[in-house]
This record gives structure tokens, sequence and C-alpha cells, in this order.
């Protein structure tokens, strides 16, 4: 075991300048939740601040274990959380009209997101030292595919379609990093397209209105389509430099929905208009730069697969929130990267940063194959 002050150390090989990104992406997180209560610390600004306190330790802790510790608990940590997605069937709460988490008195923890860490760990165990030939193999493919369908399906039922579509596209992107042929993927994308017209009987009526509306938000702009038009509404009127900070009247007068957790960007950019929006891109590019450059320098197959699973997921929540405010993809609750208001979204993220971290610090690492 490796003496305390020795681990501690191990932190000096985390880039400086990765940490001052986080912090200052969550600082504008937190000058938007200030803003959003207009000029307010409460009730949004504060209580992030201390979640990111809290995550921000705990993806220290995260950073510090070796990834050969994260690669043998890998798939209990997946059981736990399927079980916890299993335990919202049971005991979950409603919350804006779905079933999505568990009161646990201290925090309320919503399981979806944490099985998206779970998931990444599990595939990268199982197809750590495997060979090419073996992934190429059909019947090899059953056991990662499974891995993915049973918390897709569950999050479908609570029902969470951003959290089911985030599943489907990390774990896609770790079957092709671990070698998957593109034929598989092209024949399994004209499956689900195939499948449309069934899968579409299977959604829930305000899911069907979400993607009408996408296709027509003009349609009913007052009911169904007012967030997509105010939100455009919202993001033309910031123009090149934007509003102001505070000074954004779509969403302090209140014509902007969700503008806290969902449509934080829209608000960004009614304030800070073009020139904001593209410096937050870039921030987040830089951010997945690091989280790919930590992937690439990885030794070992298990920390190459969790890093680019890590990042990628970054990748979905920053790709699925900007389209969908922009009108370019439906409405899904997907929230914005540390910037937008939720505990277990900002935690999930901050540990999938430590997990990265720990990546790059056991970069050398070479593990023997756990069975």
């Amino acid at each position: 075991m490796m003496p305390f002050a020795s681990r501690l150390s191990l932190l000096r090989q985390i880039n400086p300048w990765v940490i001052g990104l986080l912090i200052l992406i969550a600082s504008i997180g937190f000058l938007m939740l200030y803003s959003a209560a207009n000029g307010n610390m409460a009730p949004w600004a504060w209580k992030q601040m201390l979640r990111f306190s809290i995550g921000f330790v705990i993806m220290f802790v995260v950073a510090l274990v070796d990834s050969r510790t994260w690669m043998a608990y890998a798939y209990p940590l997946y059981a736990v959380s399927l079980l916890l997605l299993l335990g919202v069937e049971v005991m979950g709460f409603m919350g804006k009209g779905a079933i999505r988490w568990i009161d646990l008195y201290i925090i309320q923890l919503q399981p979806s997101e944490l099985m998206k860490i779970a998931l990444i760990l599990a595939l990268g165990r199982y197809f750590h030292k495997r060979t090419l030939e073996e992934i190429r193999r059909l019947p090899t493919l059953a056991f990662p595919l499974a891995l993915i369908l049973m918390p897709t399906l569950l999050a479908m039922r609570q029902p969470d379609l951003g959290t089911a579509i985030i599943l489907i596209l990390c774990g896609s992107t770790i079957f092709f990093a671990a070698g998957v042929q593109w034929w598989k993927f092209a024949i399994t994308g004209g499956s689900v397209l195939a499948a449309i017209p069934a899968l579409w009987t299977l959604l829930h009526d305000y899911q069907k209105k979400r993607v009408l509306t996408f296709l027509n938000p003009e349609n009913d702009p007052t009911n169904s389509g007012y967030h997509i038009t105010q939100s455009k509404i919202a993001l033309g009127s910031g123009g090149i430099t934007g509003k102001g900070f505070l000074q954004g009247t779509q969403s302090h007068l209140n014509f902007l929905p969700e503008k806290q957790t969902d449509f934080i960007f829209t608000m960004f950019s009614e304030e800070f208009g073009l020139i904001g929006g593209i410096a937050l891109l870039a921030l987040y590019s830089a951010l997945l730069a690091y989280g790919f450059q930590v992937a690439m320098a990885s030794r070992n197959s298990f920390g190459r697969l969790v890093a680019i699973g890590m990042t990628t997921t970054v990748f979905l929540y920053v790709f699925i929130n900007m389209a969908m405010v922009m009108g370019m993809l439906p409405v899904v609750g997907i929230p914005l990267p540390l910037i937008s208001y939720g505990g277990t979204a900002l935690l999930t993220l901050l540990i999938g940063q430590g997990l990265i971290f720990s990546v790059a610090i056991h970069h050398n690492v070479r593990m023997g194959w756990n069975p």
C-alpha cells in the first residue's frame, strides 16, 4: 500500500490548467444562477457552490485511486447502480413529470446519473485485454450489449429519454474505440431506423409532443412550442455582444422557462451574446481535448476506454444541451456541464473528471487480466 503522503504527491501530476478550467466553467455557472435569481445567491447559486466544493474534493479522491482498483470494482459498481435504478421503480418519487429520484433524506439521488459512470467502467473492464479477433466475433458482444440495454430500458421506463440516449451513444463510442467494425454499427443503425414506427408507439405522449414540437415549434407557440420559441427569441436578442450581466429581458421577465437548468445556456447567450457563447464553447473544447489526450497517452486499454467514455459523456452533455435550446434537437432534459443547477449531475461530471485524472496519473500502469 502506498503511504498517504506519497499518494497526495501524485496530485502534482494533474495539469493545473485543467483544474483552473473546471473552476472557471463552474464559476460561470455560479454567476448565471445568481443572475437567474435576479441578483440573489438564494435559492440556487449558494447551493451549487456548496455542491461543487464537495464534488471537487471527491474528484481528487477519485483521482488518487489506482486505475487497477477501479477496474477491479467496475462490475460491483455497475451492479449497485443497476439495483438503484431498479429501486427507483419501488421507492422513487415524482419530479418534473418523471420518477427518476430516490430520496436519501440527505440528498435526492438520481441513479441514472451514476449509471453513466458505472457503465463506462464495466465496458472498459470487459474490453480490457480482449484481442481484436475476439472483439470482432458477434458472440463476444452479447454481454456488453446487455450491459447497455438493461439500464437503457430502465431509464426509458422512468421516463428519461435524455439519459437513455447518452447511455446508448456513450456505449457505442466505447464499442468503436474497442475495435468493433463499422459494418456492425451500420446494420444496427439501419435496424433502429426500420424500427422507428414501432419505437414511436412506445414513447409517452409528452415525448411524442416534444418530437412534433421540434419538427414544427410554431404550430403551438403558446403551449408545447413555448419553451423552444422563447429560447430562440432570447438567443437572437443577445446579438453579438449580449445585453449585459443581469440585463437579460427574456429570463428576468420570466418568459424563459427552466432558466436555471436546461435553458441556462440561452440565458447566458442573451446576456453575453455570440462572443460569450463562443468563449464558453472554447472552454469546453479545451476540457474535451485534455480528456482525449489522456486517453491516447494511456498504456492500458482500460484507462484509454474509460477516459474516452468520460470525455464523450461531457461532449454529449454539451452538444445535446446547446443543440436542444437552439431548436436543433428535441428537448430531452440534458443539463449543461458544471453550469446547470443540479446535484447528482454535477457530482457525476466531477467523478468522471476524477477518473480521467486517475488515468492520467496512472497512465504507465500495465494491468493484468482480472477474470
